[in-house]
């Protein structure tokens, strides 16, 4: 068969569905400064679907910074991977104060986290190693155990029992080969909202013998007392051997870093794959990221005013009846029952009656007959904000129970 043909036949599980879709249920236009309020096709909308975590995307300080170095620089500057021409005081000055913050030695930027996660995993382990891993982690995780050449077991989510196991199956392994143990998992997964069992996967090191390697892109900025992420809200950030952050979420910019001991950070720099032949980050979001850090350092109230959202909204879903699941962290899915149809009957009802903007997650992320209206609030949402779409919220529940979002195809828009 012609790949193209094959395409055509097969648009994925989620592509089959983008001719009545797209432009609405995905891949949705949102115009205006980024915040609470966004224009969502013409008419402005409360949005829940930004994870603008700390409100820092159009703080002023952030904005004049971004301004003025992109005026003083380019997003030329500099020119050329890191290694060969792309380095520079400002980019080290980041790295030093990353680390000083994280608590760990040393610490390599990344232009994408996504990418990055890939290209760290496919960097740190070879044929002979043996990667264990929690079932939910990121996509970006997946796909860097799928670069793996050696052994990978995966656990149920936070299963530590069966993490045990694997971690039992992989020392075995190991003994023969030569090699070493991966951990991966996550400080704050993304669609739960609940917490990686990082302080239980710590303590199995006195067992054995692995790394631990936490993605704790959601948990970066939004959890521990001064904002260094999962790892210090359960008390084990020396326990984890590899720490990735990104500058997509509480930072409101792009980029990432992986911060660890000195002689990690080292390798990477000359091994990492991804950062070796791509273009160095530019001056500008350097600087950017300078400032959020900054911030997120000096401005305490920040990550507070996230948190008094944050709990209104949960504890206010609760009393409701509504059902948020075990999160542990700002992000806040509200489970409901019904169909894909009824599911974007319920999105449309929302947005055009109502004027609420969230993220709608259906199969295959969850089982069939069930969606997640995924919310994240932050820090310049308002208590009203909150008042409201639980309000909203609650009227489309009925409607839902009583069918009145029953069809047999997407809602039309």
């Amino acid at each position: 068969m012609d790949l193209f043909e094959k395409i055509k036949k097969n648009r994925g599980p989620l592509g089959q569905h983008a001719k009545d879709s797209h432009g609405y249920f995905t891949f949705p236009k949102l115009e205006g400064e980024i915040g609470p309020r966004m224009v969502f096709r013409g008419k402005e909308r409360l949005v829940w679907s930004l994870n603008n975590y700390l409100g820092l995307a159009n703080h002023p300080e952030v904005r004049k910074a971004d301004a003025d170095a992109a005026a003083s620089y380019g997003f030329a500057s500099p020119m050329g991977a890191r290694m060969m021409s792309g380095n520079t005081n400002h980019h080290e000055q980041l790295e030093n104060e990353l680390s000083a913050f994280m608590g760990k030695e040393d610490t390599i930027l990344l232009n994408f986290g996504y990418q990055g996660m890939v290209s760290a995993i496919d960097s740190l382990v070879d044929r002979h190693d043996v990667i264990v891993y929690d079932s939910e982690s990121h996509a970006c995780i997946i796909d860097g155990v799928r670069l793996h050449m050696g052994k990978r077991f995966v656990f149920p989510h936070n299963d530590i029992a069966s993490c045990e196991k694997q971690l039992e199956r992989a020392t075995k392994i190991v003994d023969e080969t030569g090699g070493s143990i991966l951990v991966i998992t996550e400080g704050v997964f993304g669609m739960r909202g609940d917490q990686g069992k990082l302080k239980e996967i710590v303590d199995l090191k006195k067992k054995y013998q692995f790394r631990l390697f936490v993605d704790d892109a959601h948990g970066f900025g939004t959890m521990g007392k001064t904002g260094a992420g999962t790892g210090e809200e359960q008390g084990v950030q020396d326990g984890i051997d590899v720490y990735f952050g990104t500058f997509a979420k509480s930072m409101a910019l792009i980029g990432g870093f992986i911060s660890s001991n000195e002689d990690v950070i080292e390798y990477l720099r000359y091994n990492m794959r991804s950062q070796i032949f791509a273009k160095t980050m530019p001056t500008p979001l350097v600087l950017g990221a300078l400032k959020r850090l900054e911030l997120l350092r000096s401005q305490p109230q920040l990550k507070d005013n996230l948190w008094k959202v944050v709990n209104a909204l949960q504890s206010g879903l609760k009393q409701a009846g509504f059902n948020i699941g075990n999160t542990e962290s700002p992000v806040t899915p509200v489970y409901m029952n019904g169909s894909i149809p009824e599911a974007t009957n319920l999105i449309y009802d929302l947005r055009e009656n109502y004027d609420i903007f969230c993220s709608i997650v259906v199969y295959p992320v969850v089982p069939k007959d069930m969606m997640i209206l995924r919310l994240i609030p932050t820090a310049v949402h308002t208590l009203k904000d909150v008042e409201y779409t639980i309000d909203a919220f609650s009227k489309a529940q009925v409607k839902l129970k009583a069918g009145e979002y029953m069809s047999d195809k997407i809602a039309a828009f």
